[in-house]
């Protein structure tokens, strides 16, 4: 699997809310200002050739469903982020956001408690 970009993540989180959408559905559910029809559809594609979307043709048109469920991409985002930005330590990580954030010790404990769930939950 592959990180997505930053506008390959925006419709990925679309598609993941809606479940199955076409082009039209996607840009309905962006932020202003709404990008083009080509630019979302040609993002699409991209999505479907790395393996995130799949579709169902209605003649010219295509209805697109997410075949990477937004919880096992979180879990490889999450991964990959604690092993390059951390030293593959969760603790580095929670050390860091609970300095970032001013965290107290109820704050760590539950994000530590997340972490680890997600760390060895099954895909």
């Amino acid at each position: 699997m592959k990180e997505l970009t930053k506008a390959e993540d925006q419709i990925m989180q679309v598609l993941w809310n809606l479940e199955k959408g076409f082009v039209k559905d996607i840009i309905d559910q962006l932020p202003e200002p709404k990008p083009a029809y080509n630019t979302v559809s040609t993002i699409v594609r991209i999505l479907e050739k790395k393996g995130f979307v799949g579709y169902k043709a209605f003649g010219k048109t295509h209805e697109y469903f997410p075949l990477i469920g937004k919880e096992k991409y979180t879990r490889f985002y999450l991964n990959n982020m604690v092993k390059g930005y951390f030293n593959g330590s969760f603790q580095n990580l929670v050390s860091f956001f609970a300095k970032e954030n001013k965290m107290d010790v109820q704050d760590i404990d539950q994000l530590m408690k997340e972490l680890e769930h997600l760390k060895n939950k099954k895909p």
